[in-house]
């Protein structure tokens, strides 16, 4: 069976976040096909991807390797996300069907629900899930990519605190998501833009530690599932 290139890009992504794959080591497509369990050709798109996405960089006399970003360019994204949630929000109130509404209400339920009973290790997924719903509400597959590139890139740069206070936290996910049901643009936009100040307080940069082995990785592609 072949397995598509976006299967063993989001492998290789999911690595890299998690820091299976050191900033700056070298990534060869012969080590990298034997440990997913594919040919080289998949791979070798994978890396022309994550390439174009900030994640890989082609070196003379050393090909591909993990991107070192420096600390303005995590700094960078912040400010970006700051600038297209907010943007994401406005548009949701404007584009949203009443399923986007039905799973982002659902969303907040739990998620007030679980910040009530101090479950934080629940609150980061729904988190994540709630941005994801609110982008795609915005009726822009063009944003939505950003915005979910956005997250991975965040996710791999810096260490994400829980909120000090997550019932406000998921308060203020409420209330936006009131402002979208209204259709009120302006509203959806600037309680997103305080929310995601607020949010960028929880951030703190990741340092690259030299010296250490490479994990072993999370995944072997042939036993992706589906949603890969």
């Amino acid at each position: 069976m072949q397995i598509p290139a976006h299967s063993v890009c989001t492998a290789i992504r999911d690595d890299i976040v998690a820091g299976v794959y050191e900033r700056g080591s070298r990534l060869t497509e012969e080590l990298l096909a034997r440990r997913y369990g594919v040919s080289r050709v998949p791979v070798r798109e994978a890396l022309r991807t994550l390439e174009a996405e900030g994640f890989v960089v082609t070196r003379r006399h050393a090909g591909a390797c993990v991107a070192e970003p420096t600390e303005q360019e995590a700094a960078d994204l912040l400010e970006i996300r700051m600038l297209l949630e907010p943007l994401g929000a406005a548009r949701a109130a404007q584009r949203r069907t009443e399923a986007h509404l039905k799973v982002l209400r659902g969303l907040v339920r739990l998620g007030q629900e679980r910040a009530r009973r101090g479950h934080s290790e629940d609150l980061r997924s729904l988190g994540g899930w709630f941005h994801e719903t609110l982008a795609q509400a915005s009726g822009s597959p063009g944003l939505t990519s950003l915005l979910t590139q956005l997250r991975h890139k965040i996710a791999w740069m810096y260490t994400i605190d829980a909120p000090a206070h997550p019932v406000e936290a998921w308060a203020e996910h409420g209330a936006i998501v009131d402002a979208v049901a209204r259709g009120d643009a302006e509203r959806a936009r600037s309680l997103t833009t305080l929310h995601t100040e607020r949010s960028s307080a929880t951030h703190r940069l990741r340092f690259p530690v030299r010296g250490e082995r490479v994990r072993g990785s999370q995944h072997a592609v042939n036993n992706v599932s589906p949603r890969h």
